[in-house]
């Protein structure tokens, strides 16, 4: 399995999921023209994608979408809520495939379970993506994490984990004190320090890589980011931790 974090941020969020034959999205959060560009960085083609799952309606992880499953004749993966919060920006769609949080769907030769998260918006979700031999897990906005969130990510060989902030930046930063308090709350973004506490609980021999993604350009550092991550690993369970930014791709990561 392979996969690239296209871009993550406030401004857009995408990720690239392939293995044998198949190829998805995990939201298209950029304009249509940006995730087919972010691709062929990647050496990949929009059209050879096979389908696109969606984690929430927010504008930064739909916001191409609409385009990309009409050009591309894609359907979308998402839940209830999702599609009826995202209707006015997704609008017609080639194909909408439903799906109940919790449920487990097949695209081709990938397994998605979806499992709930905590943000606000009508129903998020986070995945996890699995070939049969290795796992994808995704988890990005939520603002706290939970016992389901452990059990379904304990597993994965690679992590796509939320380390939007840290708290000092942020209480001393340029946002309002309502801005600031939606982003500390239990329907929020995950502070570094929670996300590296959580990270630790789900170390294990077999996972090889950890994708730091959603970092706030205003009250984060990649340097910052990577030190919390980096504190909770040790010597015999120390994934590669990459950071996921917000102008560009990731490298594509084989996963063995």
């Amino acid at each position: 399995m392979r996969f690239s974090v296209l871009g993550s941020g406030s401004r857009g969020n995408c990720v690239y999921i392939e293995s044998g034959g198949t190829a998805i999205l995990i939201d298209g959060g950029f304009s249509g023209k940006e995730v087919v560009g972010r691709l062929k960085g990647i050496d990949r083609e929009a059209a050879d994608l096979d389908a696109i799952c969606l984690t929430h309606d927010h504008n930064d992880h739909i916001a191409g979408v609409g385009v990309l499953s009409r050009r591309c004749s894609l359907p979308v993966h998402a839940n209830p809520g999702t599609f009826a919060g995202g209707d006015a920006t997704l609008k017609k769609l080639w194909r909408r495939q439903e799906f109940d949080t919790g449920d487990e769907f097949a695209v081709n030769d990938l397994v998605i379970r979806s499992f709930r998260i905590s943000h606000d918006t009508a129903d998020p979700v986070g995945y996890v993506v699995s070939n049969g031999r290795t796992t994808i897990g995704y988890c990005t906005d939520t603002g706290r994490t939970s016992h389901l969130m452990r059990q379904r990510l304990s597993t994965c060989n690679a992590i796509i984990l939320e380390f939007n902030h840290n708290l000092q930046l942020l209480k001393n930063g340029p946002y309002p004190p309502a801005l600031q308090q939606r982003v500390r709350s239990s329907q929020g973004h995950l502070a570094n320090e929670d996300a590296a506490a959580f990270l630790q609980t789900i170390l294990h021999d077999h996972l090889q890589q950890v994708v730091l993604a959603h970092l706030s350009e205003m009250n984060n550092t990649p340097q910052l980011a990577i030190a919390a991550a980096a504190s909770v690993c040790t010597d015999d369970q120390r994934p590669q931790l990459l950071l996921a930014t917000q102008g560009g791709a990731t490298r594509l990561i084989d996963l063995v």
